[in-house]
C-alpha cells in the first residue's frame, strides 16, 4: 500500500471511488489464478482494445474493456447496522446497484490461439456467478455478480468500430455490484421509556344552549320548541294534549 501525498489523499475520500479498480483488481487476480496466466506469461489489460493499442501488443494478453457503466435495474441493496468508533450504531440508506460492462477479448500469436484463450476466459466466468470475495483485496459492500449479456445498446460491431480496430471474436461480461453512494450516520436511540405522567385536567361544565322560543321568558307558550320553515317564518311546535 502507499504511503505517499497520493495514497493519503486516496484514504480520506469515500470509499466509492475505489469501487471500479477494486473489481478490476478482483477479476485480474481471479483468472491470473485460474486460466492460469503468470505475469511472466501474459497480460490481463483494462486499456481500450484500439488500433494504436493492438500494435503495441507483443504478448498473450486478455482485454476487459469498461465501456458503459449504468445504474442496475436491481433494487438498492440495503445494509445491516454497524456499531461506530464511539459504539454508538450507525446506519445508511439502501445503496444503489450498478452495472460495469465490459467487452472482453482475448490476443495471442494466431487466431486458433486467440479463440482457445478466449474460450478458457470464458469458461472460468461462467464458472461463478459472484466473484469470489478471497480475490477483492478490499471488502465491497455486496458480491460481485457476473453474468453475460448481449448488449443491444452498444453492439460489438459498433464498439469496435468505434475503437478503429478490426472486429474480434469477444463477448460482454457484466459485474453488477453494490456502490457506497451514501454515507455512514449515527442512527437515532430507540425509544425504550416515557417520563413523567399527564395531570388530570380538571371537569368544566358545559352551559346548556338555550332553546329558541317564541315570546318572552315566562308567557304562556314562550318555551315551546320552534322551527324555521322554507318560507322564513318561524313555526311553533304545539304538542297534542288529546291523548
Amino acid at each position: 500500500m502507499g504511503t505517499g501525498p497520493r495514497a493519503a489523499h486516496r484514504a480520506t475520500r469515500r470509499e466509492s471511488i475505489i469501487l471500479i479498480p477494486t473489481v478490476e483488481d478482483g477479476l485480474e487476480t481471479y483468472l491470473r489464478s485460474t486460466l492460469p496466466l503468470s505475469h511472466e506469461t501474459g497480460d490481463i489489460s483494462f486499456e481500450p482494445p484500439s488500433s494504436t493499442w493492438a500494435a503495441q501488443v507483443n504478448r498473450i494478453t486478455v482485454s476487459l474493456f469498461l465501456y458503459h457503466v449504468s445504474r442496475s435495474p436491481m433494487p438498492p441493496r440495503a445494509s445491516a447496522p454497524r456499531p461506530g468508533a464511539d459504539g454508538r450504531v450507525e446506519r445508511r440508506a439502501p445503496l444503489p446497484m450498478v452495472q460495469l460492462s465490459y467487452l472482453v477479448s482475448a490476443w495471442a500469436g494466431s487466431t486458433r490461439d486467440e479463440h482457445q484463450l478466449l474460450g478458457d476466459v470464458l469458461t472460468r466466468l461462467l464458472a461463478q456467478q459472484i466473484l469470489p470475495p478471497e480475490h477483492l483485496d478490499t471488502p465491497l459492500s455486496s458480491n460481485v455478480q457476473l453474468t453475460l449479456a448481449d448488449d443491444e445498446l452498444n453492439r460489438p460491431r459498433d464498439l469496435w468500430s468505434g475503437l478503429g480496430g478490426t472486429l474480434k471474436a469477444s463477448f460482454t461480461l457484466i459485474a453488477t455490484v453494490a456502490a457506497d453512494a451514501y454515507p455512514w450516520e449515527i442512527a437515532p436511540r430507540d425509544v425504550t421509556s416515557i417520563d413523567g405522567s399527564l395531570g388530570l385536567m380538571p371537569r368544566t361544565s358545559v352551559a346548556a344552549a338555550p332553546r329558541a322560543s317564541i315570546g318572552p321568558v315566562g308567557r304562556a307558550g314562550s318555551d315551546l320548541p320552534v322551527r324555521r320553515g322554507a318560507d322564513g317564518a318561524l313555526h311553533a311546535t304545539v304538542p297534542d294534549d288529546r291523548s
